[in-house]
């Protein structure tokens, strides 16, 4: 049976949530493996919001399996928290359909802090981080130091791990000017929340695994977007995990032969929170419309996405990355109305043609984008559920996508709901 890798083909916020919960549907596992609960995923669901950070977005379908990998940052009270919301807005959550992997790493208060300090002394070379640890809790991991979950079940060996992880912690906020952390008080707050943890641990890996050899379909869902990879992304202004399409192997505990097709979600438009290169960035009377039609605030920090064309360049770029095998394009309803719809097709830089961003920050905010403006189309998409209902401009407009991106287009998005989605190619077979 396939299995189903889901990434972003941007700077993320591009629809993973509602696609993966589609798909869910079909699979009898869904695993995050990479982010924390920077991430937002927003699900309407027989008109009912559903804002999710740190949990899989199939934890609303009943019987499905949700997984929360290894290479996943937990802030184990940012989780209580969010299970709490949605146990309140009636979705069932217990062990019987979440699993927390045993090793993954935990985000405390002080990576949180850390954060924010660190972005503060910045000033103006801040990266524009979200504030919730995320990068701090990756350095402890690769720094060897970091508490995991699977700490919360060895509670009389938690304190000596706490006062090794304070030695460093400790001498950054020194250099800082800040007051020193004592162990005895996070020891007490990780014992505290401990036991609401507990149910959930297991050897996930192991249990994937299981899943596959009773030939189960799993679903990797990935945060963030791949213009955002610390590798591949425009670095410095990214995330601090690898959100490629290759770590749904790392991150889940499964190897790379297993992860099937590669499908990348991307708005039929381009979008960007917080600091870093935007070549197609619009600051005009464009940007702000699309923006505004398409509601384009963070789930999670609720900050204004900056807006603009679609660059076909850049997704190309991700696609070949990640080795995404079919694109879903969501939003497209946003561009109703447009009388003209420009497309980036590549950037000029010191006046010679280029097709790609380079891995320099220098030229990544140097490039200019080489536009192609298409017909627009006046009739409505929202909601549309069938590919011969689209109006003819919309076709031409996915069409001529494909053709740039040099990969088909197998799903796309109308609106927010769940069952407004089109279905071109089948993503379980591409």
């Amino acid at each position: 049976m396939a299995n189903v890798v889901v990434v972003g083909a941007q700077w993320g916020d591009e629809g993973k949530g509602k696609i993966v919960d589609w798909l869910s549907e079909r699979a009898d596992g869904v695993v995050r493996f990479q982010g924390g609960h920077n991430a937002g995923h927003t699900l309407v669901i027989n008109n009912h919001v559903y804002k999710l950070s740190l949990l899989p977005s199939g934890v609303v379908r009943p019987g499905k399996l949700s997984i929360i990998g290894n290479g996943v940052v937990v802030d184990p009270w940012a989780l209580v928290a969010e299970i709490k919301t949605l146990k309140n807005q009636g979705v069932e959550i217990s062990r019987s359909n979440l699993r927390i992997a045993e090793n993954a790493t935990l985000i405390l208060p002080l990576h949180r802090t850390l954060d924010i300090m660190r972005e503060e002394a910045a000033g103006t070379c801040k990266i524009g981080t979200t504030g919730r640890g995320i990068g701090p809790a990756y350095e402890d991991k690769v720094g060897r130091r970091a508490i995991r979950v699977q700490d919360l079940k060895n509670l009389d060996k938690l304190e000596a791990k706490v006062r090794w992880l304070l030695v460093h912690h400790n001498a950054i906020r020194r250099g800082l000017g800040k007051l020193e952390l004592d162990c005895t008080d996070l020891v007490c707050k990780l014992k505290e929340i401990a036991p609401q943890i507990l149910p959930y641990i297991d050897i996930t890996w192991d249990l994937l695994d299981q899943l596959r050899r009773e030939d189960k379909r799993i679903l990797f869902e990935g945060a963030q977007g791949s213009m955002l990879d610390v590798d591949h992304g425009t670095y410095p202004f990214v995330t601090s995990s690898n959100t490629v399409a290759a770590q749904a192997a790392i991150g889940s505990g499964m190897g790379p032969g297993v992860l099937g097709n590669i499908l990348g979600i991307s708005k039929a438009y381009t979008t960007r929170v917080g600091s870093g290169p935007f070549p197609t960035e619009l600051t005009d009377e464009t940007g702000r419309l699309l923006g505004e039609r398409g509601n384009e605030f963070g789930v999670v920090t609720g900050r204004k996405r900056r807006c603009g064309w679609f660059d076909a360049a850049l997704v190309r770029q991700m696609i070949r990355v990640s080795g995404i095998t079919g694109l879903v394009l969501t939003k497209l309803d946003v561009l109703d109305n447009f009388p003209n719809i420009k497309v980036c097709v590549g950037y000029e830089l010191n006046g010679k043609r280029v097709d790609r961003l380079s891995a320099g920050l220098s030229t990544q905010e140097h490039v200019v984008p080489i536009y192609k403006t298409l017909e627009g189309w006046s009739e409505t998409t929202l909601g549309t559920r069938t590919w011969t209902d689209l109006p003819m401009q919309a076709m031409r407009y996915v069409r001529y996508i494909e053709k740039l991106i040099e990969c088909p287009v197998v799903l796309l998005s109308t609106s927010p709901q769940r069952d407004d989605t089109i279905i071109v190619r089948d993503p379980f077979e591409i």
